[in-house]
Protein backbone atom coordinates (compact mmCIF):
# COMPACT_ATOMS: atom_id res chain seq x y z
CA UNK A 1 0.00 0.00 0.00
CA UNK A 2 1.27 3.46 -0.82
CA UNK A 3 1.73 6.17 1.74
CA UNK A 4 -0.98 8.19 0.00
CA UNK A 5 -3.52 5.47 0.71
CA UNK A 6 -2.36 5.06 4.29
CA UNK A 7 -2.96 8.72 4.96
CA UNK A 8 -5.99 9.99 3.04
CA UNK A 9 -5.18 13.60 3.93
CA UNK A 10 -2.05 13.31 1.80
CA UNK A 11 -3.83 11.42 -0.97
CA UNK A 12 -5.00 14.23 -3.19
CA UNK A 13 -3.90 17.61 -4.35
CA UNK A 14 -7.52 18.57 -4.98
CA UNK A 15 -9.25 20.80 -2.44
CA UNK A 16 -10.64 18.88 0.48
CA UNK A 17 -12.76 19.52 3.50
CA UNK A 18 -11.17 20.22 6.85
CA UNK A 19 -11.65 16.50 7.58
CA UNK A 20 -9.38 15.54 4.65
CA UNK A 21 -10.25 14.56 1.12
CA UNK A 22 -13.79 13.64 0.20
CA UNK A 23 -14.80 10.07 -0.53
CA UNK A 24 -14.78 10.98 -4.22
CA UNK A 25 -11.20 12.23 -4.05
CA UNK A 26 -10.02 9.25 -1.98
CA UNK A 27 -11.85 6.82 -4.32
CA UNK A 28 -9.91 8.40 -7.18
CA UNK A 29 -6.65 7.68 -5.35
CA UNK A 30 -7.69 4.07 -4.61
CA UNK A 31 -8.18 3.60 -8.36
CA UNK A 32 -4.70 4.86 -9.21
CA UNK A 33 -5.19 8.61 -9.19
CA UNK A 34 -4.86 10.95 -12.11
CA UNK A 35 -2.06 8.90 -13.67
CA UNK A 36 -4.29 5.84 -14.15
CA UNK A 37 -7.65 7.57 -14.60
CA UNK A 38 -6.14 10.23 -16.88
CA UNK A 39 -8.29 12.94 -15.37
CA UNK A 40 -8.98 14.68 -12.10
CA UNK A 41 -12.03 13.40 -10.24
CA UNK A 42 -13.01 15.86 -7.51
CA UNK A 43 -16.82 15.87 -7.65
CA UNK A 44 -19.73 13.50 -8.18
CA UNK A 45 -20.16 15.00 -11.65
CA UNK A 46 -16.54 14.19 -12.47
CA UNK A 47 -17.11 10.62 -11.22
CA UNK A 48 -20.27 10.34 -13.33
CA UNK A 49 -18.39 11.46 -16.44
CA UNK A 50 -15.54 9.05 -15.71
CA UNK A 51 -17.90 6.10 -15.30
CA UNK A 52 -19.75 6.95 -18.53
CA UNK A 53 -16.46 7.20 -20.39
CA UNK A 54 -15.29 3.89 -18.89
CA UNK A 55 -12.69 3.54 -16.18
CA UNK A 56 -9.35 2.21 -17.48
CA UNK A 57 -8.97 -1.50 -16.68
CA UNK A 58 -5.68 -0.72 -14.92
CA UNK A 59 -7.71 0.98 -12.16
CA UNK A 60 -9.26 -2.35 -11.16
CA UNK A 61 -5.82 -3.91 -10.74
CA UNK A 62 -4.63 -0.84 -8.76
CA UNK A 63 -7.59 -1.11 -6.40
CA UNK A 64 -7.07 -4.83 -5.86
CA UNK A 65 -3.34 -4.34 -5.25
CA UNK A 66 -4.09 -1.67 -2.63
CA UNK A 67 -6.60 -3.73 -0.66
CA UNK A 68 -5.00 -5.12 2.48
CA UNK A 69 -7.14 -7.94 3.83
CA UNK A 70 -10.04 -8.74 1.53
CA UNK A 71 -9.47 -11.69 -0.78
CA UNK A 72 -9.63 -11.35 -4.56
CA UNK A 73 -12.68 -13.65 -4.58
CA UNK A 74 -14.54 -11.37 -2.17
CA UNK A 75 -13.58 -8.27 -4.19
CA UNK A 76 -14.55 -9.86 -7.50
CA UNK A 77 -17.94 -10.87 -6.07
CA UNK A 78 -18.56 -7.37 -4.70
CA UNK A 79 -17.72 -5.80 -8.05
CA UNK A 80 -19.51 -8.51 -10.03
CA UNK A 81 -16.57 -9.56 -12.19
CA UNK A 82 -15.45 -13.12 -12.85
CA UNK A 83 -11.87 -14.21 -12.26
CA UNK A 84 -11.48 -14.77 -15.99
CA UNK A 85 -12.73 -11.27 -16.83
CA UNK A 86 -10.37 -9.82 -14.24
CA UNK A 87 -7.45 -11.67 -15.85
CA UNK A 88 -8.43 -10.21 -19.24
CA UNK A 89 -8.64 -6.73 -17.72
CA UNK A 90 -5.16 -7.07 -16.20
CA UNK A 91 -3.76 -8.23 -19.55
CA UNK A 92 -5.14 -5.14 -21.30
CA UNK A 93 -4.74 -2.33 -18.73
CA UNK A 94 -5.35 0.55 -21.15
CA UNK A 95 -8.77 -0.68 -22.31
CA UNK A 96 -11.79 0.93 -20.76
CA UNK A 97 -14.24 -1.03 -18.67
CA UNK A 98 -17.87 -1.17 -19.79
CA UNK A 99 -20.11 1.34 -18.03
CA UNK A 100 -21.70 -1.28 -15.75
CA UNK A 101 -18.31 -2.54 -14.53
CA UNK A 102 -16.99 1.00 -14.22
CA UNK A 103 -19.98 1.93 -12.08
CA UNK A 104 -19.58 -1.08 -9.77
CA UNK A 105 -15.83 -0.49 -9.45
CA UNK A 106 -16.39 3.19 -8.64
CA UNK A 107 -19.12 2.32 -6.10
CA UNK A 108 -16.81 -0.09 -4.31
CA UNK A 109 -13.92 2.39 -4.23
CA UNK A 110 -16.17 5.16 -2.94
CA UNK A 111 -17.62 2.97 -0.16
CA UNK A 112 -14.12 1.81 0.84
CA UNK A 113 -13.03 5.45 0.90
CA UNK A 114 -16.04 6.45 3.03
CA UNK A 115 -15.46 3.54 5.44
CA UNK A 116 -11.76 4.44 5.68
CA UNK A 117 -12.71 8.00 6.63
CA UNK A 118 -15.24 6.76 9.22
CA UNK A 119 -12.99 4.13 10.84
CA UNK A 120 -9.70 6.01 10.55
CA UNK A 121 -7.75 3.46 8.51
CA UNK A 122 -8.18 1.35 5.45
CA UNK A 123 -7.39 -1.81 7.44
CA UNK A 124 -10.24 -1.09 9.88
CA UNK A 125 -12.57 -0.23 7.00
CA UNK A 126 -11.84 -3.52 5.25
CA UNK A 127 -12.42 -5.48 8.45
CA UNK A 128 -15.73 -3.70 8.96
CA UNK A 129 -16.81 -4.45 5.38
CA UNK A 130 -16.23 -8.16 5.93
CA UNK A 131 -18.07 -8.50 9.29
CA UNK A 132 -21.82 -8.79 9.85
CA UNK A 133 -23.25 -5.42 10.90
CA UNK A 134 -26.14 -5.06 13.33
CA UNK A 135 -27.55 -2.06 11.48
CA UNK A 136 -27.61 -4.07 8.24
CA UNK A 137 -29.62 -6.99 9.66
CA UNK A 138 -26.39 -8.83 10.47
CA UNK A 139 -25.33 -8.87 6.83
CA UNK A 140 -21.77 -8.21 5.76
CA UNK A 141 -21.54 -4.79 4.12
CA UNK A 142 -19.31 -6.22 1.36
CA UNK A 143 -22.13 -8.58 0.33
CA UNK A 144 -24.56 -5.69 -0.05
CA UNK A 145 -22.24 -3.86 -2.45
CA UNK A 146 -23.33 -6.16 -5.29
CA UNK A 147 -26.37 -3.96 -5.99
CA UNK A 148 -27.02 -0.25 -6.11
CA UNK A 149 -29.73 -0.40 -3.39
CA UNK A 150 -27.42 -2.47 -1.18
CA UNK A 151 -24.62 0.03 -1.70
CA UNK A 152 -26.98 2.83 -0.68
CA UNK A 153 -27.83 0.93 2.52
CA UNK A 154 -24.12 0.55 3.35
CA UNK A 155 -23.41 4.23 2.59
CA UNK A 156 -26.34 5.39 4.70
CA UNK A 157 -25.23 3.14 7.57
CA UNK A 158 -21.68 4.54 7.35
CA UNK A 159 -23.13 8.05 7.53
CA UNK A 160 -25.15 7.07 10.64
CA UNK A 161 -21.99 5.64 12.24
CA UNK A 162 -20.16 8.84 11.37
CA UNK A 163 -22.81 10.79 13.25
CA UNK A 164 -22.98 8.40 16.22
CA UNK A 165 -26.24 6.61 15.32
CA UNK A 166 -25.35 2.91 15.17
CA UNK A 167 -28.74 1.17 15.00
Amino acid sequence: MTAALAHPAAASSAPATSDGPSSVQFAMELLGGRRVLRRQVATEKDAHDLVLRGIPAEAMAKLFAGVLSLSSDVLLAAIGVSERSFARRKAAPKTRLPVNESERLWRFAEVLAHATRVFGSQAEAEQWLDRPAIGLDHRKPIDLLRTHPGTRLVSEYLTRIEHGVYA
